[in-house]
């Protein structure tokens, strides 16, 4: 998911760069959302992986 939101917003700035500026806040919405979604993922995680005992700082 990380790997998709990188590749949305590396469109997002050549679009921008480019000056199709509707394909590069399309793509900035998209690499936004995906985000936000790998980090609720990645906290979810870590506070199973904690409530299990399994993780170990």
């Amino acid at each position: 998911m990380l790997k998709w939101a990188l590749i949305f917003l590396v469109v997002s700035l050549i679009a921008g760069a480019l000056g199709f500026t509707g394909v590069a806040s399309g793509a900035k919405t998209i690499a936004k959302i995906l985000f936000a979604l790998f980090l609720l993922v990645f906290v979810i995680l870590v506070l199973l992986a904690w409530g299990a005992g399994e993780l170990i700082f």
